[in-house]
C-alpha cells in the first residue's frame, strides 16, 4: 500500500480515536459544540483582564487620569480591592440562588452584559475623571469576577469526573489566546495612534470599546449553546452573610477536604495575584524593562500559560489532582527564586516563561479540583466559595507586596521573595488534603440527595 493510501486509511481511524477520546472526557449528551461554547467564554473574558487590568487601562489611569499623582496606584488597587470584597460577600448568595433556580445561564448572561457595558463606560474616562474611573473599574471587575465564577460551575456538568483536569485545561488554554488576540488588536491600535502622535486620552477610549466588543461577540456562543443540566435545588433563600456562613460551616462539618482546598487556594492565589497585578511593575522597577519589552513579557507569559494549561490538564487526570497541583506549586517556588536572583535578562525571561507555565496549570488545576470535590447539587454555591477564596487572595497578595516595598524603601526583589511564602504555605496546606476522602464525602452528599 502506498503512503498516500496509508494516510487515507489512517484518517478515519485517527478521527475515530479522537472522537472516542472526546467521548471519554465529557458526560453523555455533551457535544463538541457545547464544549467549544463553554471554552469560548474563557476566550471572551480574557481580553478584559489582559488589556484593562494588566496592560492598558491601569497604566492610563495612573499616568493620565490621575495625572501621575503618588496615590494614583493606591487608588486604582483600592478600587479593585473593593470590587473583590463585594464579590467575596455576594457570590455565595448569588451562587446559591442560581442553584436553587437552575439559573446559572441567566446569571452568566447578566454579569457579562454588566462587564461589557462597564468596559464601554471606561471609554468616557478622561484626564481628571478619577472618581468616575474608580467607580466604573470596580463595577466592571465585579461583573467579570461573577461571570468567571459561574462559568466554572458548568465544568462538572460537561466533563466526566476523571477528565476534569483536561477539559478545564482546554478552556483555560483557549482563554489565553483570547487575551492575546485582544491585546494584539489593542497594540496595533495604540501603535497606529502613537505614530500619529495622538495622546493616550484619545486612543485609550477606542481600546476600551474594542475590548468590550471582542468580549461581547466572543461570548455569544456560550449563551446560544451552553446548556443547564443540574435541576433546581429549590433551597430556601437566605441572607448574604447567612448563606456564606452556612456554606463555610458545611465545609467544616461535611466537606473538610474541600475546606483545606479553599485554604490552599487562598494561599497560592495570593502569589498568583501578585504576578498578574504587579509583574509589569516588577519588570520596570527591578529589571529596567522598556514598555515594548513589558508587552513582549505579557505575550510570553500568556503563550506559556496556554501551553501549560492545555498539556498539564492531561497529566493532571493521569497522575492525580493533588500531585499535579503540588508540582505546579514547587514550580512557582523555583520561579520566585529565579526571578529574585535574576541579574541577566535571559534568567528573568526564563523565570517569566516558568511563571506562565505554572499560572496556566495551577489555575486550571484548582478549578478542576473544586469540580471533583464539590457536592453535585450545589455546584454554583461551592464554586462561589472558591471565588471567595481567590478574591480574598487577590486582596491580600498585592497588598502584602506593596507593604513590603514600602517597608524596604522600594525593594521589589525582597517583595517578590516574600511572595514565595504564599506558595510555600499553599504547598503545606495541600499536604494535609486527602483527595480520596474528599471525593468520598462528595459521593455521600450525592447519595443523600437521591430520592428514596
Amino acid at each position: 500500500m502506498s503512503r498516500g493510501a496509508d494516510r487515507q486509511a489512517g484518517g478515519p481511524a485517527r478521527d475515530a480515536a479522537l472522537t472516542l477520546a472526546f467521548r471519554d472526557a465529557v458526560n453523555p449528551g455533551v457535544g463538541k459544540r457545547e464544549v467549544w461554547a463553554w471554552a469560548m467564554y474563557d476566550f471572551a473574558n480574557s481580553g478584559y483582564t489582559t488589556v484593562v487590568l494588566t496592560t492598558v487601562f491601569s497604566a492610563y489611569f495612573v499616568g493620565v487620569v490621575a495625572a501621575g499623582k503618588p496615590w494614583g496606584t493606591l487608588a486604582f488597587t483600592a478600587a479593585l480591592s473593593f470590587s473583590y470584597l463585594m464579590v467575596m460577600f455576594s457570590m455565595p448568595t448569588l451562587g446559591a440562588r442560581a442553584d436553587a433556580r437552575a439559573g446559572k445561564r441567566r446569571l452568566l448572561f447578566s454579569s457579562t452584559v454588566g462587564c461589557v457595558a462597564a468596559t464601554l463606560l471606561l471609554a468616557f474616562t478622561g484626564p481628571g475623571d478619577i472618581a468616575w474611573g474608580l467607580l466604573v473599574i470596580a463595577l466592571s471587575n465585579y461583573c467579570y469576577c461573577v461571570g468567571e465564577s459561574i462559568v466554572a460551575a458548568f465544568l462538572p456538568e460537561i466533563a466526566r469526573p476523571h477528565a476534569l483536569g483536561r477539559v478545564s485545561g482546554w478552556g483555560w488554554s483557549f482563554g489565553y489566546f483570547g487575551g492575546m488576540l485582544t491585546l494584539g488588536l489593542s497594540l496595533a491600535l495604540v501603535s497606529w495612534a502613537s505614530a500619529r502622535q495622538e495622546p493616550a486620552s484619545q486612543y485609550v477610549p477606542y481600546v476600551m470599546v474594542l475590548t468590550a466588543l471582542v468580549f461581547a461577540v466572543a461570548a455569544i456562543p456560550s449563551f446560544l449553546f451552553l446548556r443547564e443540566r443540574t435541576p433546581p435545588s429549590h433551597a430556601p433563600s437566605v441572607g448574604m452573610l447567612a448563606r456564606l456562613l452556612a456554606a463555610w460551616r458545611d465545609t467544616r462539618e461535611h466537606f473538610a477536604d474541600f475546606r483545606l482546598l479553599l485554604l490552599c487556594g487562598t494561599c497560592y492565589h495570593a502569589g498568583i495575584a501578585v504576578v498578574i497585578t504587579l509583574s509589569a511593575v516588577y519588570a520596570t522597577e527591578a529589571m529596567g524593562f522598556t514598555m515594548a519589552q513589558t508587552m513582549m513579557l505579557v505575550f510570553t507569559v500568556n503563550i506559556a500559560a496556554a501551553a501549560g494549561a492545555f498539556l498539564f490538564g492531561y497529566a493532571q487526570d493521569r497522575i492525580g489532582h493533588k500531585l499535579a497541583l503540588s508540582i505546579t506549586l514547587v514550580g512557582w517556588i523555583i520561579m520566585i527564586l529565579l526571578a529574585y536572583a535574576a541579574v541577566q535578562l535571559w534568567i528573568f525571561w526564563l523565570a517569566a516563561t516558568l511563571a506562565g507555565l505554572c499560572m496556566g496549570t495551577s489555575q486550571s488545576a484548582g478549578r478542576a479540583m473544586v469540580g471533583a470535590l464539590a457536592p453535585p447539587e450545589r455546584l454554583a454555591e461551592f464554586y462561589s466559595l472558591w471565588t471567595f477564596a481567590t478574591q480574598l487572595a487577590a486582596v491580600v497578595g498585592p497588598l502584602c507586596y506593596g507593604l513590603v516595598t514600602w517597608l524596604t524603601c522600594g525593594n521589589h526583589r525582597m517583595a517578590l521573595l516574600f511572595t514565595g511564602l504564599f506558595f510555600l504555605a499553599g504547598l503545606a496546606v495541600l499536604t494535609r488534603l486527602d483527595f480520596a476522602r474528599g471525593a468520598a464525602a462528595r459521593g455521600a452528599a450525592r447519595r443523600d440527595m437521591m430520592p428514596v
